[in-house]
């Protein structure tokens, strides 16, 4: 898409990292939490972009993307699911063995 986050026009990137001022994005509880002032959470917000996703584990985040799945581990799927009674993981493919009445 891009080289930079920066680059991004669609990005909150530019108000959180760069100190752009917009009226269109608040800041969130979170990056509040970056830091005690605005100099500081910018240069922690920075560093979450300092290192790159890829091979397996961007083909993972991209297919749980997609599929509007939840990306972890059993564990944390099975925990999810009891927490908000949705499923968060794929089911293989096809019916199920034995779907059909004789």
């Amino acid at each position: 898409m891009v080289a930079q986050p920066s680059e991004y026009v669609w990005s909150s990137y530019q108000i959180n990292a760069l100190g752009k001022v917009s009226n269109l994005c608040t800041p969130h509880c979170l990056y509040t939490a970056l830091g005690i002032n605005d100099t500081e959470r910018q240069a922690t917000y920075r560093r979450l972009f300092t290192s790159h996703v890829e091979g397996e584990l961007l083909e993972e985040i991209r297919a749980a993307t997609n599929s509007g799945m939840a990306l972890g581990n059993d564990r944390f799927k099975s925990e999810l699911t009891s927490l908000i009674g949705r499923r968060l993981h794929t089911l293989p493919p096809g019916r199920k063995l034995g779907w059909r009445k004789n």
